[in-house]
C-alpha cells in the first residue's frame, strides 16, 4: 500500500492516523436505513421471476445431447475404472501367488 492508497483511507476513516484499522461501529441511522432498504416476499419473488426470464435457458435437444454425453461418459469411466481395478487385483494376486 502506497502512501497515496493510505492518506485515501484515513480520509475515508477506514484506517487510523498510525495506519492501524479504525473499528467500524454501525450508527443507528445506518441500521435503520439497511431495514428500510429491505424487501418484503413479494418483490423478492417478483424479482427473481424477473432474473429467472433472463436467464438463457437450454432447448430440448441441447438437453438431450448433453445428458447421452453425460451418460456415455460415466458409463466408459465406470468401465474403464472397473478394468483396471480387476487388471491390477490380478496381477497383485499373480506376484504374491508361490
Amino acid at each position: 500500500m502506497n502512501r497515496e492508497q493510505k492518506r485515501m483511507m484515513q480520509r475515508q476513516g477506514q484506517v487510523g492516523a498510525d495506519g492501524t484499522p479504525a473499528p467500524r461501529r454501525a450508527a443507528p441511522q445506518d441500521v435503520q436505513r439497511r431495514r428500510s432498504q429491505r424487501t418484503g416476499p413479494s418483490q423478492f419473488v417478483r424479482e427473481i421471476r424477473e432474473e429467472m426470464r433472463q436467464v438463457a435457458w437450454p432447448t430440448r435437444p441441447e438437453v438431450i445431447n448433453y445428458t447421452s454425453i453425460v451418460f456415455f461418459v460415466l458409463v466408459f469411466m465406470t468401465a474403464l475404472i472397473f478394468g483396471l481395478g480387476y487388471e491390477f487385483s490380478k496381477f497383485v494376486t499373480f506376484l504374491f501367488q508361490k
